[in-house]
Order: structure tokens, then sequence, then C-alpha cells
């Protein structure tokens, strides 16, 4: 069984009510990803990541999960799934689906039960008390909210309406694995498993950290006192199939991670990280600065050499939980060049990559006009929480900077109307800039970020290198270039990538002074790939946000 085939892939990641609507309700679906099998195909990758498609009353747009082995009607049926999942594996895609079991919707089935009493076989289905403590919640208010007809209050970390499972009842854990088998019988991949660092929470629920909004609570569920023994019954059932899981882990450190990746503890495969997602805030939504570039390449350096030879990283730079990358590390006026070389940033890397709905064209963030207008739970909670001394008009802006809204905006298929998302009016707003950014126009320009993702996935994957190769970074406090080394056996390769506006000089490791290397990718199109060049310190510029992968011999 090749157990690491996950090493070898790239993804793509569907956030599927904004990815095509197939039935025309304005509302993407599963008729329209099976539509589009062909294009995520074409891209280069290797597989599918859904972001949760159950049935969810949608007060964190399926994170609040009503029931776990069925599709939401808005996205079709169990059969439609199926047609999905065979297309793709004919195409030679895996698919993954998203595990959400730290906690459900206060609709499920299971919360429905136990909030009524302390007397039914779902009543420690989830986590009550009389008395709560200070915790404060992730996304709205207080952890605790209390329950009429029980009489008590129930932990929520996150919305309102998404109740905590209460993982240490073996019963609850015994239906987690009750999920996984469904979806696994169904011939599904594997999962990627949300915020699965929080799933066991420390005895007794102590009094979190005082004056520490949003996050006082976090030392007593982030990797609690059970958590790898739980996480050792869900790998089990993953070890009957040929599957793989990739976790998310929120505030994680490499230390921390290390436990879940390897050794006798190894319950995942990857783990997604959030430290490079940091360069320009702090826990992405509340504190805003300007991007720092060493923060972006600290970070990463941190991850890669700390996992090399040990485990496998996850890569990405955008999924449905961040605002769109170009608006924040990159530049909207520089959007093609931008957009290229932060594409060549993290997809060389040691890892296996995951591209976003919409990355591989270069959206950007949407600025709407009135909180109103927005449907993000965490984002109206932070409007009205936090920053209130600011005037609206700064408060909004901070919205327009880090709502997870933009990333849920319609993906952009051409410049008709809607963007051809959908023939009626969407659910959600369209960037006005479809007209231009779109998947239709970038497939005729061969210099699209469309196109040149392309070529990079297709780089990579035709590269033992660049998948396994050693990672080593140079000039690590230079505030402008981000240089890299993959190398493997005599095979190297350089990359350099431009985080400026300007011009800058292209710094070169003295160890490569005078040696001649091939130029095998550029992000601009006046620069020709497949040159061999003898490269010198202080020998060439780079433009605005240039991109250059070299390889060369040893």
């Amino acid at each position: 069984m090749d157990n690491e085939w996950y090493k070898r892939m790239s993804f793509y990641q569907i956030w599927i009510r904004s990815f095509k609507d197939g039935n025309g309700d304005g509302i993407g679906d599963l008729y329209g990803v099976y539509d589009k099998l062909e294009y995520i195909r074409s891209l280069g990758v290797d597989g599918i990541w859904f972001s949760p498609i159950y049935p969810s009353p949608n007060a964190d747009f399926g994170y609040d999960i009503s029931d776990y082995k069925d599709i939401h009607p808005d996205y079709g049926t169990l059969e439609q799934f199926k047609k999905v999942l065979d297309k793709a594996h004919a195409l030679g895609l895996k698919v993954i689906m998203d595990l959400v079991v730290n906690h459900t919707s206060d609709e499920h089935k299971w919360f429905k039960e136990s909030r009524k009493g302390k007397d039914n076989p779902y009543s420690d289905y989830y986590i009550w008390r009389d008395k709560p403590n200070n915790w404060d919640s992730l996304f709205e208010g207080k952890a605790w909210e209390y329950d009429e007809e029980r009489g008590q209050y129930y932990l929520h970390l996150f919305a309102k309406k998404q109740p905590d499972l209460n993982m240490d009842n073996p019963k609850v854990r015994e239906e987690v694995k009750s999920i996984m088998r469904f979806w696994l019988d169904m011939g599904v991949d594997g999962f990627r498993e949300d915020v699965i660092n929080f799933i066991s929470k420390k005895e007794g629920l102590p009094n979190g950290i005082p004056f520490v909004p949003a996050v006082n609570g976090m030392p007593f569920y982030k990797d609690g006192p059970h958590i790898h023994e739980y996480m050792a019954e869900f790998r089990k059932v993953c070890e009957e199939y040929d599957c793989f899981q990739v976790g998310e882990g929120p505030m994680t450190t490499v230390r921390s991670a290390m436990k879940y990746l390897t050794g006798p503890t190894k319950s995942l495969d990857m783990m997604f990280s959030f430290d490079h997602m940091m360069a320009d805030c702090l826990y992405t939504e509340y504190v805003h600065r300007p991007f720092k570039l060493y923060k972006y390449k600290r970070a990463l350096s941190k991850w890669q050499y700390a996992l090399q030879g040990k485990a496998w990283n996850a890569l990405y730079i955008e999924n449905h939980d961040h605002p769109r990358i170009i608006s924040r590390y990159g530049s909207e006026r520089y959007r093609r060049e931008s957009g290229t070389m932060l594409a060549v940033s993290f997809l060389f890397l040691q890892g296996t990559p995951f591209i976003y709905q919409g990355q591989e064209i270069g959206m950007s963030n949407i600025r709407l006009r009135s909180i109103d207008d927005y449907e993000d739970v965490s984002s109206k909670e932070n409007f009205h929480k936090y920053h209130l001394k600011d005037s609206l008009e700064r408060r909004l802006k901070r919205i327009h900077i880090s709502s997870r809204d933009s990333a849920r905006t319609p993906v952009q298929w051409d410049s008709s109307a809607y963007a051809g998302f959908s023939k009626k009016k969407p659910w959600f707003f369209v960037n006005p800039n479809y007209t231009a950014v779109n998947v239709a126009a970038e497939e005729k320009d061969p210099d699209s970020i469309l196109n040149f993702y392309r070529k990079c996935l297709n780089l990579r994957k035709n590269s033992r290198t660049l998948i396994y190769g050693s990672y080593r970074e140079y000039f690590p406090k230079d505030p402008e270039v981000y240089i890299y080394e993959r190398a493997m056996g005599n095979i190297r390769y350089l990359i350099i990538c431009s985080f400026v506006k300007h011009k800058v000089f292209m710094l070169v490791p003295k160890k490569y002074n005078g040696m001649k290397m091939e130029l095998v990718l550029d992000n601009y199109p006046d620069i020709r790939s497949g040159q061999v060049e003898t490269v010198k310190i202080g020998s060439c510029l780079l433009k605005p946000y240039e991109a250059r992968v070299y390889r060369f011999h040893v």
C-alpha cells in the first residue's frame, strides 16, 4: 500500500456555495462542481478538498452541521455526490471531506435530544454546566449560552449555534468513527479535520486568563489532556483504508504539531499552521499591521526546517478563512505580477500545496458599503465588539481588510452577468472586478495568473527535487526578497521572489556567484525561460514582484 501518495499531490479547495451554480438557484452546488471537474483537473492538481457540504442551518456556512451523513439540499443529494466522486476518480482526482467534530449545529438531532434533560441517551454528548467559567468564544460573545429547556449552560467555542461536543464521552467518539467509515466506504480518500486540536478540554474547565479577549480559555482546550488518545482512535479508522488526514491546528506551535505528525502519538499526515498568515496581523482579524516580509519568511522557514526529514508540511496562502492574499501580501495594482510571485513563494516549498478556488485567477478582496452587507458571523462580531472608539468608516475599513467574506464571493468564471457563476442573482455579492478578472479571460492569455499556476504545478510535479528535496533559506533578514533553495542529489533549484513595487538588485548566495544556471520559470513574459545565465552578485535587477526559478547541477 502506498501510504504517502499525498506527498506528490496538490489539492484544490472548494467552498461549494460560491464555486459554481449548476441548477440555477443562485447557490453553488454539486451539479456545478460536476461540470467543472475537467477545469479543476486542467490546473494540474491531483485532488479536491470539499469544505463542508453537509446539511446545516449555515450559522457558520457549513461548519455548523446538523447531519453528518447527508448532503445539504442546497448542494444536491448523496446520489449527485457519488456522481461527482466517481467522475473525479475517473479523472485521476482524489477527494477529501471536511471532518468537523469539535462542535455540531444546535439543530443536530444529538443536541435537540441532549437539551431535553439529564436522563436521555444524548445527555452527555455536549458540555453542560450549571455555572459557566469565564471563557470567551472565538466568534460570538462568551463561550457559554444558557438553554431554557435544559436549564443549564452549554459550551460553544465558536458561534452560539455551534455547541461543542463532549469528546470525553466514548459514545461521541464512536459516532465520529461511524461518520468517518460512512464516507470512506463511499470512496472518499481522506479528511481535513477542523480545529482538531480543540477536541479535548481540561478536566474541571478552569477559568481562563483574565483580560485576554477571545483566547483567554485556549490553554485549557488547545492540545488538551486526552487529545492524542482520542486522535489515536480516529487514526485506526484511517489505517483500515488507504486514506490520509490533514488537521487544522489554530495557534499550534511546531513543538505541539510534531506530536501529531511524528513518533508514537502520530495521528495526522499533515497539519495546517497559521504562523505565515500573520505577517500583517495578529490572529488574522483583530489587529492589523503593514505586511512584513521577514515575518512571512521566518514562519515558513521555521516549519520547513523543523519538519524536514521528520514530517510533511501542508502548504497554502489562501482558504475559506482568510481574505485574498493579493490584497494582503501583494498589490492589486500589480495583480498579475504579485499573484504569480506569491504562487512561486509557496508552491515550491517542501510539502503538499492546497490552492483555494479563485486563487488561481488572482481574485481579490471585496469592499462592501455596510456591515449589514456582510454575512460572516465573525466579521459582524468583530465590527460590533472591537475598536468601538474608532469611526464607523475606520471600523468598516478593518472589515474590508479582514473579513472571511472576501474569500467567499462567487468564483468569477467569465464577464457575463453574475460573473458566469449563475444565471440568477447569487446568494452573495460578486466582486465588481469580475469583468476583467475571470477564468475565461485568463484562459486566453498565456501569461495570466491562471496559466502561470499551471506552469508551476507542472514544474513541481515533474521534479523529485521540488517535491522531496531539502530546504534552505538565504538572506532571512532581507526586507524585500525571499530566496530559498531546494536540493536533492546533484540537482539544485534557487527560488527568488521580490515582494516590493520597485526594482531591486537580485541577491545571490556567494557559493553560486558566477555559476551557470538555467532559468526555468519567470513571471514576466518578456523574460524567456529556458535560457542559461551566468549569475553574478549585483548583476541583475528584479522587476516589481518578479519571481525567478533557476535550476542547476553541482
